[in-house]
């Protein structure tokens, strides 16, 4: 297994290696270039993920 770590640049919208932007402007780390490049995808999936969750939880309501 490679230390390797690489980001998808927002700023840029390409993938770079740790010297890239500042960590404001960037998603990751990932652990290769191929899922870095899926930032983007990855983000929209778990943003889904957790809207689904939370709209899930209004249905059933607090159990506190």
């Amino acid at each position: 297994m490679s230390d390797e770590q690489w980001f998808y640049c927002l700023k840029h919208n390409a993938v770079e290696g740790p010297d890239g932007c500042r960590s404001a402007d960037r998603l990751g780390p990932y652990p290769d270039k191929a899922t870095a490049a899926r930032a983007l995808e990855i983000a929209k999936e778990r943003t889904e993920a957790a809207d689904e969750s939370d709209k899930e939880w209004r249905e059933r309501g607090s159990t506190r």
